[in-house]
């Protein structure tokens, strides 16, 4: 009897059980699943932990020693303290890190941080020191808290207003009203090309005097040696007042502050749902919130904000800043165009704007915020306008026309590059009715074949795998010759047909001169999709993601010696590729992307590719109600060929679809198998419409 009695007992444990591990799935909530410590070490992504909520220029944040290019590094133990900006995962040793509070002991300004324990999820970041100091910040758009709790010493705040990574302070003014500073603070921008100006607001609470420390520097020292202290800051791209009236106007305090922070991010990240297994929806969103941090919110409720000319502005629409449009043109903002197509309303609003004062390649020397690069701005007008977005090229069209004319073909890499934008600028003009100038730069793009004929199309010659070779650019010319996604067709013909570029394009892959590492041949892996063999991108796009891979190019241009063996993307602080920079989220939203089933097909056309989710099922909302669904018929998590593709219940031999077919709404069943239907996707390829 006891023996039964034990089974029934041991059955209702095993039920309950399963029944609590269904709630906690059923209710769990996507930002539960981000891990903000991904790709926080080394040059493994450049990412940082800070507090941060989406598409603000605040992130307050850790500052270690030795750091990566966001201020911080997983495994270093010593901290010099915490800043209030950064750009994800860029180049050239980072940009921002302005404003560093450094909690101490009395008024020692050499007082060791020595990291004991650090926790942090979306919107929020904590640490405690082995000298008793605990710190904790959250934050909100332009708004945020730091809270400090020392042992009950002496000990106060060092706060210095000229700190910024890589030396790149400019010029800073403030002035001391009681325990609330406020100024401003000009920065040079990345890769030191123009200068941004923050204006802010400080307020420190629980502290009896405001010292002077140095040229730049102010000591708060704690009044209650009972009780924390509190910093509470604002910051605004257009003067003090706005930045002060963000801490005046809020009563908020942390705790409520993480949460309100956090609760949004979920909202946010909801917009996505996957279900599969676990480790891949904790990478799935790790990665959609790096997507999601930039660029900047600048403009302010009622509609001001500084323009790039340093000029102050009125807008009736939202106003954005903190731009690496050379970078993730190419993924982050043809993600969001699809998946947040509210905020990027906007974002291609500011785009268009830029246009209007003074628009550089890079940066002016009036920018509102920590930037990086605007090139190809046009190719991202183009393909917000196709896509059904406002744009008004109408009020711009002799900017746009003026940077056209300045491009740059002084080498093969920037020949290729310059034709895509003269392409964008062709497909322009066309739609605000100038024909006749429309098809002279549509020729002037075609000229990209002369260029391909000179330097890409020998591959016997010995540099064509070296990094950088003949004046290119962080590639090789294995990787850029492919670089003409404006006009597949027309490159398949000057290689020679489609039965050799495809030879091609083998031999690339098994040769190891693909680079994932960085952008340069970023849409090769999906050139198949334009071949009558779709098939090999559909299993390329599954290896980049999930399996093991080879990769031989890194910044030390090597090819051979000491190459990567294993997976791209990892859910630890080491993880990605040496030297892959996430590139304000663009590496991140190719991974969203291809999850979820989709890949962008040129950038400018309104274009997806269609491959096998890494999920069972995807649910997207769209907004207005309308909802798509994506499921995997007879999913098996190690299956990535498409058997058959149904959209809306009727079969599709394309292997692709578009943006307004996709924002519609519906119900896209895909069916995978265990090897490639080779008659699916082979006919009525896409293909862009440039002709001679």
């Amino acid at each position: 009897m006891f023996r039964y009695l034990f089974i029934i007992i041991l059955l209702v444990l095993i039920t309950s059980r399963l029944k609590a591990q269904e709630r906690t799935s059923l209710t769990g909530r996507p930002v539960d699943a981000v891990n903000v410590f991904l790709g926080t070490s080394g040059d493994h992504g450049q990412l940082s932990p800070a507090a941060s909520s989406p598409f603000n220029m605040m992130s307050i944040g850790p500052q270690t020693k030795p750091h990566i290019h966001t201020g911080y590094d997983y495994y270093a133990k010593v901290f010099e303290g915490f800043t209030h900006t950064r750009i994800e995962g860029v180049g050239c040793t980072g940009s921002g890190g302005n404003i560093l509070v450094k909690p101490i002991l009395g008024e020692d300004l050499t007082t060791e941080l020595y990291k004991k324990q650090d926790h942090a999820y979306p919107g929020f970041y904590s640490v405690s020191f082995e000298n008793g100091i605990k710190a904790e910040m959250a934050v909100d758009t332009n708004f945020g808290i730091h809270k400090y709790a020392f042992p009950n010493e002496e000990s106060s705040l060092f706060i210095d207003l000229s700190y910024a990574f890589a030396d790149r302070f400019v010029a800073e003014k403030h002035t001391i009203h009681a325990n609330v500073i406020t100024g401003y603070i000009d920065t040079k921008t990345t890769c030191d090309v123009g200068v941004y100006r923050i204006y802010y607001a400080l307020e420190i609470h629980n502290v009896s005097e405001l010292k002077p420390s140095g040229d730049h520097g102010l000591i708060a020292v704690r009044e209650n040696k009972q009780k924390p202290m509190e910093v509470r800051v604002g910051f605004s791209s257009v003067d003090e007042d706005y930045a002060l009236k963000k801490i005046k106007n809020s009563s908020v305090r942390l705790e409520a502050l993480k949460e309100h922070t956090t609760t949004n991010w979920n909202q946010l990240l909801s917009r996505v749902e996957v279900n599969g297994e676990k480790d891949r929806e904790d990478l799935f969103y790790s990665l959609l919130y790096r997507g999601l941090q930039s660029p900047y919110l600048i403009s302010e409720t009622d509609g001001a904000y500084r323009a790039i000319d340093g000029s102050r502005q009125t807008s009736d629409f939202p106003v954005y800043n903190g731009w690496a449009i050379w970078d993730n043109y190419r993924e982050q903002l043809p993600m969001l165009s699809l998946l947040y197509q509210d905020t990027f309303a906007s974002i291609a609003k500011s785009i268009a704007n830029l246009y209007s004062y003074g628009k550089q390649s890079w940066a002016t020397m009036h920018e509102p915020s920590p930037t990086v690069r605007t090139e190809h701005a046009i190719v991202v007008l183009l393909d917000a306008y196709n896509k059904g977005y406002a744009v008004n090229f109408e009020a711009i069209k002799e900017a746009l026309i003026t940077e056209v004319e300045q491009l740059d073909y002084s080498a093969p890499d920037k020949a290729l590059e310059s034709s895509y934008d003269t392409w964008a600028m062709s497909e322009i003009l066309k739609i605000t009715g100038d024909t006749s100038l429309s098809k002279n730069y549509a020729l002037k793009a075609l000229k990209y074949k002369s260029y391909w004929n000179t330097d890409f199309a020998d591959l016997s010659k010995g540099d064509v795998d070296k990094m950088q070779e003949r004046g290119l650019y962080q590639g090789t010319i294995w990787q850029y010759r492919w670089f003409v996604p404006f006009d597949v067709d027309g490159l398949k013909t000057l290689i020679g047909g489609e039965d050799l570029f495809v030879k091609q394009l083998n031999q690339f892959f098994a040769d190891y001169n693909y680079n994932h590492a960085n952008q340069p041949d970023l849409q090769v892996p999906g050139l198949y999709n334009a071949t009558k063999q779709p098939w090999k991108s559909q299993k390329l796009f599954r290896n980049i993601m999930l399996d093991t891979v080879v990769q031989t190019y890194f910044n030390n241009n090597s090819k051979g010696v000491d190459p990567y063996i294993g997976k791209i993307y990892n859910n630890r602080p080491k993880a990605y590729l040496r030297t892959m920079d996430d590139d304000a989220g663009t590496m991140s939203s190719w991974f969203v992307m291809r999850s979820i089933g989709l890949s962008p097909a040129n950038i400018g056309d309104p274009i997806y590719y269609l491959t096998a989710p890494i999920f069972k099922s995807v649910k997207i909302n769209m907004g207005d109600s309308k909802i798509l669904n994506i499921e995997v018929k007879h999913y098996n998590k190690d299956h990535f060929y498409i058997q058959t593709v149904y959209f809306n219940g009727k079969k599709l031999e394309r292997n692709w679809l578009t943006q307004k077919e996709l924002t519609q709404g519906g119900q896209l069943l895909i069916e995978t198998g265990p090897e490639p239907n080779k008659s699916f996707g082979i006919h009525n390829q896409w293909i862009s419409n440039l002709k001679e």
